[in-house]
């Protein structure tokens, strides 16, 4: 890969972690706004009272002795996500896809037993995949239907659209998609594909993985180039809408589309990465500058939503 120096990086307007932090993060989101994020459980309470669509909760496990608890909520289930309510990175996050009797079956094919369940979560409740290594809790939650429009460009998983959002305005997206490295979970840092997409109309811009270009996935053999969100209008309200529900100032929102219940919140990250620049092959900086040149005063979604797609329309 060639060396790029930081003045080039500068003119593309790339912003670092060092900026994100300190000019975007820390100046635009107050503290007491961070309990709620940083915990997945506490996000789907407050959007489920928001009226906002999210995934359906069929229930927690709080506590080491409760394992008795797990059994009961999938005891009739064929598919389902076991996740920490804590977590990061994709970390923790089991997702199962069928069950034959007492073995429940990976994306990837393998099987896992009821004790092995057992043990993930008691690795959950013990912190193992918690911010600071936090007594956590393990949420069991419905995996959601994706959209078979989506087929061709994930490997058995759920892709998501994560959208960053400063101060209500949508500013940059990106459509993540599983492959079999990444283990079924659209997480770049294990693996996935992520595919830059356009503001305006909801089409791909161009995909990479490992921070590298890809034409097609990996797995499937699909290109990406012809790729278009469905209810795109509907993903960018319903990331939008995250900013008033929060309250925070920069935000990513990752929206999954389930083929029957639409667009859902899947959770909300007040660290949204970086690597959604090199998806989108321009930097946060100059659109994060367009919206704070925008005149102040209230604004609904709508509105914002029209001030974001005549700011940033074929860039």
């Amino acid at each position: 890969m060639p060396l790029i120096w930081p003045s080039e990086l500068r003119q593309l307007g790339i912003v670092g972690m060092n900026r994100r932090n300190v000019e975007y993060i820390a100046r635009n989101n107050e503290r007491r706004c961070y309990p709620m994020v940083d915990n997945k459980l506490k996000t789907k309470l407050a959007a489920t009272e928001w009226g906002i669509d999210v995934p359906e909760l069929y229930g927690e496990v709080r506590y080491q002795y409760q394992a008795r608890r797990l059994e009961n909520l999938i005891a009739d289930r064929e598919t389902f996500v076991i996740k920490p309510a804590q977590g990061c990175g994709g970390k923790g996050i089991l997702v199962i896809v069928g069950r034959r009797g007492n073995r429940f079956i990976k994306p990837n094919g393998c099987e896992l037993s009821l004790r092995e369940l057992k043990g993930h979560v008691s690795n959950i409740l013990s912190g193992l995949f918690s911010l600071g290594g936090r007594l956590d809790v393990a949420m069991v939650e419905e995996l959601v239907n994706f959209d078979d429009r989506f087929a061709n460009y994930s490997y058995e998983g759920v892709p998501d659209v994560r959208v960053v959002v400063y101060k209500g305005y949508p500013v940059m997206a990106m459509l993540r998609c599983s492959t079999r490295e990444s283990d079924g979970k659209a997480n770049l840092h294990q693996g996935a594909v992520g595919i830059g997409i356009d503001i305006v109309s909801g089409t791909s811009i161009c995909a990479v993985q490992h921070n590298r270009n890809v034409d097609r996935h990996p797995d499937t053999g699909h290109s990406f180039e012809n790729l278009k969100i469905p209810q795109w209008p509907k993903i960018l309200k319903l990331a939008a809408g995250c900013q008033e529900m929060t309250g925070l100032g920069y935000l990513g929102a990752d929206v999954v589309l389930d083929a029957d219940r639409g667009p859902l919140i899947l959770e909300i990250n007040a660290r949204p990465g970086l690597a959604i620049q090199i998806a989108n092959r321009i930097g946060l900086r100059k659109r994060l500058a367009e919206i704070d040149q925008l005149k102040a005063g209230p604004r609904d979604v709508d509105s914002r939503i029209a001030d974001s797609c005549r700011l940033f329309v074929s860039r």
